[in-house]
């Protein structure tokens, strides 16, 4: 058989990103800050970062023998991770509900957008802010609106005693805040 009409390796498409996964029926809410930063990235990538990848593998590709060359094989790696980001944000991006939390500034129910801080029973005080999928970082205090600690804490009030599903199970704890941005001037 001809090498022409051999399939090609699925290897490069295995780590496909995945988009994760919303609940039936739910939306893909993102604060209007998470949805510039995605836009600013995609944008990032189509306009900068691939044009000059193409650049390299161009010049590598006038070069010769591309089996052994390094800027021709390392470039067209980065040109499919590239492509797979950009995929996967344009994907995200046309789901996106954008939702303005500040529309809530100064109410003490916790909805999309919240910062809410809240004590466990040895007294431990957190503060987590509710955001959507595609812009929850732990590190700086997010979480992702379908988390579990989200999922509890979305609808209550600031005073409630709420029980919180862990692995080492039922935990209560008491929302003592709850704070939205400012509303912007204008």
């Amino acid at each position: 058989m001809s090498k022409a009409f051999t399939k090609e390796s699925d290897a490069d498409d295995e780590d496909e990103l995945q988009l994760p996964a919303l609940p039936a029926g739910g939306k893909n809410y993102i604060t209007p800050t998470g949805y510039a930063t995605m836009r600013a990235e995609l944008l990032d990538l189509i306009d900068t970062e691939r044009p000059k990848i193409v650049e390299v593998v161009h010049w590598a590709a006038s070069n010769g023998d591309r089996s052994e060359n390094g800027d021709y094989l390392y470039g067209k790696k980065r040109l499919r991770e590239i492509d797979r980001r950009i995929r996967f944000l344009t994907k995200r991006l046309e789901i996106a509900e954008i939702t303005e939390p500040s529309l809530h500034f100064g109410g003490e129910q916790v909805f999309f957008g919240a910062t809410v801080t809240y004590v466990d029973p040895s007294g431990l005080e957190r503060s987590v802010r509710i955001v959507g999928i595609d812009e929850a970082e732990s590190a700086r205090g997010e979480v992702s609106w379908v988390s579990p600690i989200a999922r509890t804490l979305l609808k209550a009030r600031v005073g409630d005693t709420l029980t919180l599903l862990t692995p080492q199970g039922p935990v209560e704890i008491e929302v003592l805040a709850v704070d939205y941005p400012a509303p912007a001037a204008g």
